[in-house]
């Protein structure tokens, strides 16, 4: 009777054993076919679109040894959101960031669930606003650290870095990519200047005006109170590049009165030529055309600019808003 319950309970354990074994493969398989399709899509965009059957499969249900950083948001138009679309812009760019970076492994992934794909997850998570931050760990719940401070911190991309650094002691080194739009508008304005004079290459005098150097006191007043390029509507996602108000200005509002003032200078300056120079009738004509059109189109839109800034002034030339 002994030796029979010794075989049997040894042949117990076998079973048992080779099932633990089997089920420890099935999981290693399973979390390896996991890894390589979040790699996959990972590779394709560095934020992954989950819906409701991604989200249980790759993220709620287990086996999972990576952390996933989803953005809960609403980018439809129909919704209205304009931070979701600011927050987007900030999270693409941390997203991307770890992605391109030689650390990147599959430790931690960024998803989003966009509440029209993934309306059941809001629902799932007891969610009623967006956008919102949430970290997942690789085991366990998520814990009230692991939702993201969005009102205390911000949703700049290098706060982002940090509150994930702080949850999966991951490090990502935020890089933004260049923004070519400065460069341009210098270069414009360079040849512009470069035009002018060239085309007043024979009378410089204009260049010792105290009219001319007063016009850089607005880049002093920029330096001075350190305003921001442009302002974005947070509820409609509108940007304005001219402040409405006579007390204050935006950088931009400089640039753009400076291009149109060059442009100005620019027409009358070919007004003259077109007046005294002893080239033919018919280039004459075209620089006159040129000139008058410059003046009177880019001259305004500075009244519009004025009028804009002064509510109630009456004078306009051509009425341009």
């Amino acid at each position: 009777g002994i030796m029979f319950v010794k075989l049997f309970f040894s042949l117990f354990l076998l079973i048992f054993c080779v099932e633990l074994c089997d089920t420890q493969k099935k999981k290693e398989t399973l979390l390896s076919e996991k890894v390589t399709q979040m790699m996959d899509w990972a590779s394709k965009r560095s934020v992954i679109r989950m819906n409701g059957e991604k989200f249980r499969r790759f993220v709620k249900a287990p086996p999972r040894n990576y952390s996933m950083v989803i953005m809960f948001t609403a980018l439809q138009p129909q919704r209205q959101c304009g931070v979701c679309r600011q927050a987007d812009d900030e999270f693409q760019v941390l997203a991307n960031s770890w992605r391109y970076s030689s650390a990147f492994t599959n430790k931690i992934f960024f998803a989003s669930v966009d509440f029209d794909e993934g309306s059941d997850i809001f629902q799932m998570l007891n969610m009623n606003s967006a956008p919102t931050f949430l970290h997942f760990p690789p085991k366990g719940k998520p814990r009230w650290s692991d939702t993201y401070e969005l009102q205390v911190r911000g949703f700049a991309a290098e706060q982002l870095a940090r509150w994930v650094a702080d949850r999966t002691d991951v490090q990502i080194r935020v890089i933004r990519p260049p923004n070519y739009a400065g460069p341009l508008l210098l270069g414009l304005l360079l040849s512009l200047i470069g035009g002018l004079a060239y085309l007043r290459r024979h009378n410089l005098e204009f260049l010792f005006s105290k009219n001319v150097w007063r016009r850089n006191l607005c880049f002093m007043w920029n330096h001075i109170r350190g305003p921001p390029y442009a302002h974005k509507n947070p509820s409609t996602g509108q940007v304005s590049y001219i402040h409405g108000s006579s007390q204050a200005q935006f950088v931009a509002e400089t640039h753009i009165v400076l291009l149109f003032n060059s442009a100005v200078s620019m027409g009358i300056v070919l007004l003259c030529e077109a007046a005294t120079s002893d080239i033919d009738t018919g280039k004459r004509r075209i620089m006159c055309v040129a000139g008058i059109s410059l003046v009177m189109l880019f001259f305004s839109w500075l009244l519009s600019i004025f009028r804009a800034k002064y509510h109630g002034y009456p004078y306009r030339w051509v009425p341009l808003r």
